[in-house]
């Protein structure tokens, strides 16, 4: 492409955020540009400097205390970092626009979404308000909302997770802007509401010749979407080239890493997962020569050197002193994410956890005038049942709203059934009183899907995993509590010292580590995970996937595992559950159920599920689950899957399919099977 088609060029960007610690080098030395119609993605953990340098271009870094400090930011070939604000006002929305993280937070919650995505047409292109209006029902039809007209009236409350990201990129395209910033857009989003949006802006960005940048940590979006992809580390790019090349022929030890520690669908799973061990270094003091050292197989002597990012083969880029010899094949080894494993034996015995003709309806008020409302239910568990084994996991998937979460609060008795049974060790625990469930609730754990909301923060890590072992005097008296602390904290790979340490002052990674430590320290034979992985980088992932592993093997744990991820519930289920608006569609053992899908629910979740090859990419046609999830507070008739179901007929509109066995342990709640 000619240099005329570059749109954006950062060049040597150097990003400082001034602290009571000291000054935090947050990005160094990033250089990088984007071309009219690219989509370009930027990978790396949390703490790297991907939102920063983005939130540069915007000229939105936290003021007073972040500050470029050196660099420029070409954009059509004017410096952004030179403009007034007035003047990077006029460009902010208009030419350039950006799609934060978390839809929820960026909306205003008390103005309508219409409002909303005409401001900017009534700021940047002086429309009237008819105009706008008119021009705001488009773009809803564009990114796929139905009933335009009723929805630009209607609250960000009123609008699910998915619908809200939708609404995010309206506000975002409502200017034709020329480059799009999409930061993490569908990290809280389900596999099949991910596949709409990002489809949606790939086309987009093809038709309108929009440049798309990407900032996110799945790397299989990355590999489906991304022409070109950003490696970063410790606030430097360590490696980028096209996705082909960082893919297939990663040339840094970090990038060969990430590539290896993701758990795929497309490949044999194994016992365990490869991970990245250590933290990356603290920003505050870093370290000197290549940043990645300390935790690279491949370190040697030269590694004290500061390594500059040089071109390797031709379009590809990276920062590793030994990338020569790695490109040689001299070093490095070339093998599978997931060493073959083959199918797990089923745990046979007695049964620990029985769920039968479980229920929970919530009643919902919804004001119709001044003095007048009308009642609804929500039907968010309706009639599901299953059993988990001595020793087992059991996946729980499905997408956002389908009642996942909630079963996981009826079991902890954190919730009461509306109707239906829980047995646990065969005792039905569904009814009992606050006093008789206390010894139960030693025995049934949870960790939670945000360690940091989890964690008290002010109580130091000590106080946290002692608070417990206190309370129910599992230890006699304070200098045990710390005694005992210090062994849970090593037996989830922490320091005894981090007892000391508040919840600010340790990493996502470690945090969640944490949590696994507070159930532990109540000594239970049944865990409920809750999403214990979304949060976390990839690498960091398959840490705590292999430490909740080695724990289950070692103490004997039986765990509920309840995610959107496919690949990491397949990897750590012997059986997967899918849920679908509060009833279960199939129950099967793990790999049955990812070789055959029998439900067409199933099958749609793993034909949106994206690969992290571009290759494997490349040859799959893309494949969307059309529509919303119909509200649970009108579930339709029948199976309430017919609305989204290619095989759907009127008998499904009609009858309600009970779950039933088709094949030996294979379960499922369809006609048409």
């Amino acid at each position: 492409m000619s240099d005329s088609n570059v749109l954006l060029s950062v060049e040597d960007l150097h990003v400082h955020f001034v602290t009571s610690r000291g000054v935090v080098r947050a990005v160094e030395g990033v250089s990088y540009q984007v071309r009219r119609g690219e989509v370009l993605a930027i990978v790396g953990e949390s703490g790297c400097g991907k939102s920063v340098s983005s939130l540069a271009i915007m000229r939105l870094l936290a003021k007073p205390a972040g500050r470029v400090v050196h660099g420029k930011i070409m954009f059509e070939g004017v410096n952004l970092l030179d403009l007034s604000d007035e003047e990077m006002r006029e460009r902010r929305g208009r030419d350039i626009s950006m799609i934060f993280q978390e839809p929820m937070t960026s909306l205003n919650p008390v103005l309508p979404i219409g409002l909303q995505i005409m401001e900017p047409l009534f700021i940047h292109l002086k429309m009237t308000e008819e105009q706008a209006r008119a021009r705001a029902a488009e773009l809803l039809s564009l990114v796929g909302i139905t009933d335009p007209e009723r929805r630009l009236d209607q609250y960000p409350h009123q609008f699910s997770g998915g619908m809200r990201q939708r609404v995010m990129i309206a506000i975002g395209l409502a200017c034709n802007p020329k480059l799009i910033i999409a930061d993490e857009p569908t990290t809280a989003l389900d596999v099949t509401i991910q596949a709409q949006i990002l489809e949606l802006m790939k086309e987009l960005s093809r038709k309108l010749n929009i440049a798309l940048v990407i900032i996110t940590h799945n790397l299989g979006v990355v590999a489906r979407y991304a022409d070109r992809v950003n490696v970063m580390y410790a606030a430097r790019v360590v490696e980028k080239g096209t996705a082909d090349d960082v893919f297939l022929r990663p040339r840094h030890p970090y990038a060969m890493g990430l590539m290896r520690s993701v758990p795929r669908l497309d490949r044999p799973r194994g016992a365990k997962l490869e991970t990245i061990e250590g933290l990356p270094p603290n920003l505050l003091d870093p370290p000197k020569g290549c940043r990645f050292a300390a935790r690279c197989q491949f370190r040697a002597d030269i590694c004290a050197q500061d390594p500059a990012l040089e071109e390797i083969e031709p379009g590809h880029l990276s920062a590793c002193l030994r990338a020569k010899e790695i490109a040689s094949g001299a070093i490095g080894r070339e093998k599978p994410v997931i060493e073959a494993g083959g199918k797990r034996e089923g745990r046979a015995g007695e049964k620990l956890l029985s769920v039968s003709g479980l229920k929970k309806f919530f009643e919902v008020t919804r004001k119709t005038g001044t003095f007048s409302s009308v009642k609804s239910e929500v039907r968010a568990v309706n009639d599901v049942s299953f059993d988990i084994s001595p020793g087992e996991t059991l996946g729980l998937v499905g997408e956002s709203g389908c009642g996942k979460t909630t079963i996981g609060r009826l079991i902890l008795r954190l919730e009461t059934p509306t109707e239906g049974s829980i047995t646990f060790k065969g005792q039905d625990i569904s009814k009992l009183g606050s006093a008789e469930l206390r010894p139960i609730r030693r025995k049934i754990q949870v960790i939670f899907q945000d360690p940091y909301s989890s964690l008290n923060p002010r109580m130091t890590i000590g106080q946290i995993i002692a608070e417990p072992l206190l309370v129910y005097k599992i230890v006699p008296d304070a200098a045990a509590a710390k005694k005992r602390v210090a062994e849970l904290l090593e037996a989830v790979g922490l320091f005894a010292y981090m007892a000391e340490r508040y919840p600010h002052e340790m990493s996502g990674g470690q945090r969640q580590r944490v949590g696994i430590a507070r159930a532990l320290a109540m000594e239970p034979e049944c865990i409920v995970c809750d999403e214990p992985v979304s949060a976390l980088d990839v690498s960091i992932q398959g840490q705590i996937i292999n430490l909740l592993e080695n724990l289950q093997k070692k103490l004997g744990l039986t765990y509920l595992f309840i995610a959107h991820d496919l690949a990491v519930v397949r990897h750590i289920s012997d059986r997967v559950a899918v849920m679908y608006l509060g009833r279960m569609m199939e129950l099967a053992d793990g790999d049955a159920l990812y070789a055959e899908p029998l439900h067409p629910y199933t099958k749609a979740l793993l034909d949106a599920a994206p690969i992290p090859d571009p290759a494997i990419e490349k040859s799959r046609a893309a494949r969307t689950l059309g529509g919303e999830i119909p509200s649970p507070l009108r579930p339709p008739s029948g199976c309430v899957f017919h609305t989204r179901c290619p095989l759907a007929d009127d008998a499904c509109k009609a009858t309600i399919p009970e779950i039933r066995e088709v094949k030996p342990g294979h379960l499922v709640a369809c006609l048409k099977v």
